[in-house]
C-alpha cells in the first residue's frame, strides 16, 4: 500500500505502527523520524501541493483538519477522487480513536493497540512520579507570542494536563485555542507557561518573562521551552509530551501537599 502523509502527526503514526516502509511522500514540515529525510515532499499543510500528491499515485493520503484552512486541501482530494482518511482529534481520546482507525485502516489492528497501550501507560507513570498538590496547578501552553495564543478547552493538551492532576489555565475557553489579551492572561493566572510555539525555529522564555503581567508563572519564574513537536502533534509523541511536563511540575514544590500520589 502506498501512503501519502500530509502532516507532521500522521507521519508519527505511521511510524509508530511500523509502516514507514509503505510512506512515498510527507507534507514539508514532518521532520521526524529522521528516515522521513529521504522522501518526496508535497509542499506545507496549507499549500499541499495535489498534483505532486497525485503523481505519487497513493492508495491512502492521511490528511486532517488540526491545523485551520485544511479544508480546501481535503476538498481538493476528494474532488480528484484520491483515497484519504482524515483525521481531526480534539481529545486525547480522539488521537487513541485516529490511531485505531489508521491501524484499521493499514490491517494493522494489533499493531494500534500496542500503541495506544504503551501512551497510556506513559502516561499514568508520569503522573505516579507527582506529588500530591495543594490545589491543580494551572498551566498556559502558549502556541504564538504575539499576540500571545494557547490551547484551550477543545485541545488534547486540556486531557493531557488533568492526567497530570493539573490543569488547563484556559479550558474555560470553549475554543482549540485563541489569541488573548493580557487581561484574559491575568484573569486565567497561570501558575506555569509552556514557550511551545509552532513553526518557531528558537523557543525563547526570556520573551515571556519579560511580560508586565501579575501571574504566579512569572512571579516565580515558571517559563519554560517544550517543543510543539510533544504537545501540538496529536499523535504517539503526546505520551511524551506528558512525561515532560511532569518533569516541568515537579520542578514547582510551592503546589506540594504531603507526599506522592
Amino acid at each position: 500500500m502506498r501512503l501519502v502523509s500530509l502532516t507532521c502527526s500522521n507521519t508519527e503514526i505511521l511510524w509508530a505502527l511500523g509502516c514507514l516502509d509503505r510512506l512515498v511522500g510527507v507534507d514539508s514540515n514532518s521532520d521526524f523520524p529522521a528516515q522521513v529525510a529521504q522522501l518526496p515532499r508535497v509542499g506545507p499543510d496549507l499549500q499541499i501541493d495535489l498534483d505532486r500528491v497525485q503523481a505519487l499515485k497513493p492508495d491512502l493520503v492521511l490528511a486532517s483538519l488540526s491545523v485551520p484552512g485544511m479544508e480546501r486541501v481535503v476538498e481538493g482530494l476528494a474532488k480528484r477522487q484520491i483515497p484519504h482518511l482524515v483525521l481531526d482529534p480534539q481529545t486525547l481520546q480522539d488521537v487513541y480513536q485516529d490511531i485505531y482507525r489508521v491501524a484499521r485502516a493499514l490491517g494493522v489492528e494489533r499493531q494500534g493497540q500496542q500503541v495506544v497501550r504503551a501512551m497510556q501507560q506513559m502516561i499514568a507513570q508520569a503522573r505516579g512520579s507527582l506529588p500530591h498538590w495543594l490545589r491543580p496547578p494551572r498551566v498556559m501552553v502558549e502556541w504564538w507570542p504575539k499576540p500571545m495564543i494557547a490551547a484551550g478547552k477543545h485541545s488534547w493538551v486540556t486531557q493531557m494536563l488533568e492526567a497530570l492532576g493539573a490543569q488547563n489555565a484556559f479550558a474555560h475557553l470553549e475554543v482549540r485555542s485563541k489569541p488573548l489579551t493580557p487581561a484574559e492572561v491575568e484573569e486565567a493566572q497561570p501558575d506555569l507557561i509552556t514557550v511551545s510555539w509552532c513553526g518557531a525555529k528558537k523557543l525563547r522564555p526570556e520573551v515571556v518573562l519579560r511580560r508586565k503581567l501579575e501571574i504566579p508563572a512569572l512571579k516565580h519564574k515558571q517559563v519554560f521551552a517544550l517543543e510543539e513537536a510533544y504537545l501540538g502533534r496529536p499523535g504517539p509523541r503526546l505520551a511524551e509530551g506528558v512525561k515532560k511536563l511532569a518533569d516541568l511540575l515537579r520542578q514547582v514544590p510551592v503546589w506540594q501537599q504531603g507526599g506522592r500520589t
